[in-house]
């Protein structure tokens, strides 16, 4: 009988959190700009350049720490961890090692029917490094120190993830807390969240961790699924070889689908990490805590509880807007406009959700206002236009937020209630399609639609489809 084995991940995940500037100077953080743009002698590691602590970074990374239930560290300090590399301009990273900000917390996350506390090991504040540019064709590497000091918060797990459905499911609790709280949008396809994945297999039933990988380089919850179990694979066969699983860092091809090695695994003392020099520690007071527990906004859960009361909509639709501020916040800001929330979330959760993923976008990308989407819903709910109109609407709120009240009197689009007018064209359809008429007189009813259809046609679909209906019902008695 083959052995069973189980996976035991823990996470490392890097933060870029939404400051306007860096950790330790006052150059911008914002992403794109032109190569070295974005850099003073601080940041790029001039000799004699000296940091001061951006004083808001400690307040993300604080709001950050009590939304996953750690223990804020009242007196924490910096750390300087020693490596060469062509990114890291000073040829060292200020980082915390020894007195962390944030220990010992916790997120729950649900996986099917299953609920599970992840354990968060420690969360401490770092600057980012710059980024190497390789150039294939001139055979050199270029550097770009715009994202060096760019303020971090390193989220540390405890190994107590077993999957990668687990593990996506902590990243997406994670992302939507920091997303909540305003401290990053965690967009892993601009690296403002990036994952490191510590992963090693043992035998079920075995009480000791078998030896662990790391792997970095994964920008997207596809990739970390990848991984992750070509990973798993990967040190089960060298296990049932007889063959050993080596400590080190491993670097994961998403085009190949594929790991290879980087580097054997180093230990905190080769990096010689000693106390920053040139910052004090930072003292932070139980007034200083109070105050950003007092600012901490309504996360997910109390809005989810909140929705359901005030707005009456189902548990589904609640949890499909929550699952990001985005989309939370522009369901409010409608529904204080119109007092329409189930028209409101059927608009979000079907169309929406229809364009965003035709475009490949994701629910922070959404441009248009809720006072359009308001006008738009009053305007279908009044009868000014119909349902196949509205939609059609919606796709230029969508795409560049025009105003649909002056887009439906521009385009000439409002509903046409002439009875008169309607009543002369279903003759003309009724004259015209015999057939139709004798099997809905047989009871056909599907053949009453087809000819709807013609006067829709007709009317470039601007007919209001209740009236057609009803009078074509009361010509063909």
């Amino acid at each position: 009988m083959s052995k069973q084995y189980e996976t035991v991940i823990g996470l490392e995940v890097h933060v870029e959190l939404a400051t306007k500037t860096k950790i330790f100077c006052g150059c911008s953080t914002a992403f794109g700009g032109a190569p070295n743009t974005h850099t003073c002698p601080v940041c790029t590691g001039m000799p004699g350049s000296l940091p001061v602590l951006n004083k808001k970074v400690v307040e993300y990374a604080m709001a950050v720490g009590l939304a996953t239930n750690c223990k804020i560290t009242q007196v924490c300090k910096f750390d300087r961890k020693n490596y060469f590399y062509p990114d890291n301009p000073q040829n060292y990273q200020i980082s915390q090692l020894y007195l962390p900000i944030a220990r010992d917390g916790y997120v729950e996350i649900e996986v099917g029917e299953q609920k599970k506390k992840v354990r968060i090991y420690e969360m401490h504040m770092e600057e980012d490094a710059g980024k190497l540019i390789h150039d294939e064709w001139e055979d050199c590497s270029l550097v770009d120190y715009n994202r060096s000091g760019v303020p971090l918060i390193e989220i540390v797990s405890e190994p107590d993830m077993r999957s990668a459905d687990e593990v996506i499911a902590y990243l997406e609790k994670l992302r939507m807390i920091c997303q909540y709280l305003g401290a990053s949008d965690c967009k892993l396809q601009e690296g403002s969240m990036r994952a490191d994945v510590n992963l090693s297999v043992r035998e079920v039933g075995a009480s000791e961790f078998g030896t662990r990988t790391e792997m970095k380089n994964l920008n997207s919850f596809k990739a970390i699924t990848h991984a992750i179990e070509g990973e798993r694979q990967r040190q089960i066969e060298l296990i049932e070889e007889g063959k050993k699983v080596i400590q080190e860092t491993r670097r994961w091809d998403d085009n190949k689908e594929y790991s290879y090695a980087m580097r054997s695994k180093e230990d905190a003392q080769d990096y010689r990490y000693f106390p920053e020099p040139d910052l004090v520690p930072i003292v932070i007071s139980d007034e200083w805590i109070q105050k950003i527990k007092d600012q901490q906004p309504e996360l997910r859960n109390e809005k989810l509880a909140r929705y359901e009361k005030d707005y009456d909509i189902p548990r589904y639709d609640a949890e499909l807007i929550t699952g990001t501020k985005k989309m939370a916040d522009l369901f409010e800001a409608t529904c204080a406009i119109c007092n329409k929330p189930k028209k409101v979330s059927n608009w979000l959760m079907v169309e929406t959700m229809r364009l965003l993923n035709e475009n490949g976008q994701e629910p922070a990308d959404i441009k248009f206002s809720p006072e359009n989407l308001a006008k738009l819903i009053e305007l279908a709910d009044a009868g000014t236009i119909n349902s196949s109109v509205a939609k059609e609407v919606f796709e230029k709120v969508f795409a560049e937020d025009v105003d649909p009240e002056k887009y439906v009197e521009d385009h000439g689009l409002k509903t046409v209630n002439d009875e008169g007018a309607l009543r002369t064209l279903a003759e003309e359809v009724i004259a015209k399609n015999p057939k139709a008429v004798e099997d809905f007189k047989g009871g056909k009813e599907k053949a009453l639609g087809a000819l709807v259809g013609q006067i829709m046609k007709a009317m470039k679909g601007k007919a209001n489809p209740g009236m057609v209906n009803e009078l074509l019902r009361e010509m063909l008695k």
